[in-house]
């Protein structure tokens, strides 16, 4: 039997899965198997009935939802009108990357599953289920899995017993070559080349909007610096309704791309081309292209990278100590060590490579690419509505800034360098495209709406309210809270003029300005005979936006409560009420971790 071919199909949004898929690849490789990877919505998903082998990782997003980048594949795949049994020929393997802190753990995996075997395909093994909120990440599942994918393809496919497999530390060949070349110098600013014609943006094509305002809203004495910051839109065609996301792709500090230039002896006018491009990538880099501009614009190299990091660093050390802790770190009994050095105080690749000069010094500019995943980008929710304030978008950002065991504080990319633009000094230019967001508000005009905002989580809330009082809707409701009401009372004056208009009711809590410490869920439980006659009697809508780890639970908690209390309802009752109210979206969550 000849040696099977590999398809590794992949659904990433913030690049987990992404650097799975490029694991499995390398992993293929090394077997010597022939095998591509490919994101879902870029792989016709018609040929996957004479596929004979594929391998889906896919992340689960939002609430339950695909990543953008397979949800073309995911309408296609749930036709009603594909036959059962169409894909009887397919022997296939499915890992999912989720996140235990959200409701819908893996769902995409899971359904994917079912979906398969309905029509007919092969799974080799159970689907691997990866947590993200495990102590060592993803990895805890992944490794393992891996393990028992290649054991079981090696019962399917006896022949691979014969094929002798490539050395760990023999570098497999870079998938791109760098072209370095003379007299060529930038003529415009690469960030900024969109093209004229372009009239929808998107991650390849974003459109660069003037920063009209950047200003601080948390009171000086704040441990936490929050942003409301403000773009001009003006000719950019971009719509955006409440409820909708804001998408950045942010630029990596000055000080971290002159570090790593040093580190690798790269100069960063240096101006190359790539051989070897895929649409992606060139999508996303202009050809020819600056050091600096792939360092500073496109390699994430102020994230704790993953362990496949680790993997590729250590074939390029001679180091005989370097080489020993970078094996260490690949290898699945170094899992725990690895999580102490580099996840747990956040270490960044950046530091990384400095931690490991030598091998740093033997890197060869061919596996930059290779090394390091492209910058991700951010998403925010829009917190500003076109109907009261056209061609502007506004966002509330919480700027990440934390201490760890490691001297430097740790700082969030996206974050720090929004912050640090100040439109006072010049004109500053943020590339960005918008996004349909999972918040979706009823359109007609005498249904109330309900919404639980803590902190940023107020932001698409300030949408909405913009958007229904612009369209006549009054019956609105917000629960706000935060630690004081001198410190990070957001939009308060907002929220006041729309209460003396009759246009809001407003409930507030704030955590640390008593003895005893308030929030959302006891407003909610305050109000409960407010809420069961807005929603049992005048079929409101409930909606809860904010951190992921405690605040939604205990704000659902507290519904049910009130459905407890004022409908006479018991625990299970209250507890169908509410899975019926999400079911139908009277009940919506946007959370992040």
């Amino acid at each position: 039997m000849s040696l099977p071919t590999l398809l590794v199909l992949y659904g990433s949004q913030t690049g987990t899965a992404q650097d799975t898929a490029q694991r499995i690849v390398r992993q293929a490789l090394r077997r010597r198997l022939q095998v591509q990877a490919l994101p879902l919505d870029n792989y016709n998903v018609v040929n996957l009935i004479s596929e004979s082998l594929v391998v889906f990782v896919c992340a689960t997003t939002g609430q339950g939802e695909p990543p953008d980048n397979m949800k073309n594949f995911w309408r296609f795949l749930f036709r009603k009108s594909l036959p059962v049994g169409s894909l009887c020929q397919l022997d296939c393997a499915i890992v999912g990357l989720g996140d235990s802190s959200y409701p819908k753990f893996n769902f995409v995996a899971k359904k994917l599953h079912k979906r398969l075997l309905h029509l007919g395909a092969n799974l080799l093994l159970p689907v691997g289920l990866a947590d993200d909120q495990h102590d060592l990440g993803s990895d805890a599942v992944i490794e393992p899995w891996l393990t028992s994918f290649w054991d079981r393809l090696l019962a399917v496919y006896p022949s691979l017993a014969d094929v002798i497999p490539l050395r760990e530390d023999e570098p497999l060949p870079p998938s791109y070559t760098f072209h370095f070349l003379e007299d060529v110098k930038e003529k415009t600013d690469d960030r900024l080349r969109i093209p004229a014609e372009q009239t929808v943006q998107s991650h390849s094509c974003p459109f660069p909007a003037r920063m009209v305002s950047n200003r601080r809203v948390t009171d000086a004495s704040h441990f936490q610096d929050v942003r409301h910051i403000e773009f001009d839109i003006t000719g950019s065609n971009i719509e955006f309704a409440a409820g909708d996301v804001v998408v950045i792709r942010p630029c990596n500090a000055p000080e971290d791309v002159q570090q790593f230039c040093q580190l690798l002896g790269l100069d960063p006018e240096a101006t190359f081309i790539l051989r070897r491009v895929d649409p992606h990538l060139l999508s996303l880099l202009p050809q020819p292209c600056t050091v600096r501009h792939l360092v500073e614009s496109y390699l994430d190299i102020a994230a704790v990278p993953r362990r496949s990091f680790f993997e590729l660093l250590s074939t390029f050390a001679t180091n005989e100590l370097e080489r020993d802790k970078l094996l260490e770190f690949s290898s699945a009994a170094g899992q725990n060590e690895l999580h102490s050095y580099c996840n747990q105080p956040r270490r960044t690749a950046l530091e990384v490579l400095a931690d490991f000069p030598h091998t740093t010094s033997e890197l060869k500019v061919d596996y930059l690419l290779d090394l390091f995943p492209d910058i991700q980008p951010r998403f925010f929710s829009i917190a500003s509505s076109l109907q009261a304030q056209p061609h502007r978008l506004h966002i509330l950002v919480a700027v990440v800034h934390y201490k760890t065991k490691l001297y430097k504080p740790r700082r969030g990319l996206c974050s720090n360098w929004l912050a640090s633009l100040d439109p006072a000094q010049g004109e500053m230019y943020v590339p960005l495209w918008v996004k349909k967001g999972s918040l979706k508000f009823p359109k007609e005009k005498d249904t109330p709406v309900i919404m639980v905002g803590p902190g940023t989580g107020v932001a698409p809330f300030r949408s909405a309210l913009q958007e229904r009082i612009a369209e006549g809707k009054t019956a609105n409701v917000l629960f706000f809270g935060c630690r004081s009401v001198h410190k990070d009372f957001y939009f308060r004056s907002e929220w006041e003029e729309m209460m003396e208009a009759g246009h809001l009711t407003l409930f507030t809590a704030f955590s640390r300005d008593q003895e005893d410490k308030v929030y959302v869920q006891h407003r909610v439980r305050e109000n409960a005979g407010l809420l069961w006659d807005l929603i049992a009697n005048k079929s409101a809508c409930f909606y809860i936006a904010g951190n992921a780890k405690q605040m939604p639970a205990s704000v659902s908690d507290a519904l049910k409560e009130v459905f407890q209390q004022e409908g006479g309802m018991s625990a299970e009752e209250a507890e169908q009420m509410l899975v019926t109210m999400e079911r139908t979206s009277r009940l919506q969550c946007e959370t992040w971790s």
